[in-house]
């Protein structure tokens, strides 16, 4: 798979993407993530990429002419909506979730647009797939969401992670129950100043096991996201 990320600020990535899972996805070749630096297609000697609002305001407004040159420069034209695609990363788009982290993971190219200053001129979104938030607050630029976008979907491609283990996740699709919380995980030591480990958890009685982790999901459902409690 992959990844590119649009942005002012390409060396903000390269501390988090030369660590841990995403490092070795890529040197396995099961990842590739291209850096695509916006203002390269800036316009003129200074290579600007902003401009004042129409109609007055503060702040600068990101130039569509430079996001859509930026973006026609890594579309594979042999590839198709279902295996592209171009995600806007922005404070009013939709909340990002394990669902389109999953249904990103399908994908054979993944194009992340980081946006910065006061905004983006409208009209890039007439040439995005998607618009994605990643909470209802505002940051600084899109590279912190590019970054968290990445991961989530890093972790879902085949081979990055052992087989099975993110199945049974809070929030995944797999098992069916992608409304409830993982249930409670514990190992040594089964002491731990006076904090025991479940007896059930030791009983070797798989079945019984499974209902305790079930009956856990729930409750912890409850106790914290007593929102998501109502959807199941």
């Amino acid at each position: 798979m992959i990844i590119s990320i649009l942005t002012l600020f390409p060396e903000m990535f390269s501390g988090p993407f030369s660590q841990s899972i995403i490092k070795h996805a890529q040197d396995r070749g099961l990842i590739t993530i291209n850096f695509i630096n916006i203002r390269d297609f800036g316009i003129g000697m200074h290579q600007t990429v902003d401009d004042t609002p129409y109609g007055g305001g503060r702040g600068m407004i990101m130039k569509v002419d430079v996001l859509k040159n930026a973006i026609d420069s890594i579309l594979d034209k042999n590839l198709t909506k279902d295996e592209e695609k171009v995600v806007l990363l922005t404070a009013d788009g939709a909340t990002y979730n394990q669902r389109t982290a999953e249904k990103y993971s399908e994908l054979k190219h993944l194009i992340l647009i980081c946006g910065h200053y006061e905004g983006i001129d409208e009209r890039i979104r007439s040439f995005v797939d998607d618009e994605v938030s990643i909470g209802d607050f505002v940051l600084t630029g899109g590279e912190i969401p590019a970054m968290l976008v990445t991961d989530s979907v890093t972790r879902l491609i085949t081979g990055v992670l052992k087989q099975d283990v993110t199945n049974l996740e809070s929030f995944s699709h797999q098992h069916g129950d992608s409304t409830l919380l993982e249930f409670p995980l514990y190992t040594k030591p089964q002491d731990f100043m006076g904090l025991l480990v479940p007896d059930i958890l030791l009983s070797g009685d798989h079945k019984k096991i499974d209902e305790w982790r079930r009956n856990e999901s729930i409750k912890k459902t409850q106790k914290h996201r007593p929102d998501l409690i109502k959807k199941y």
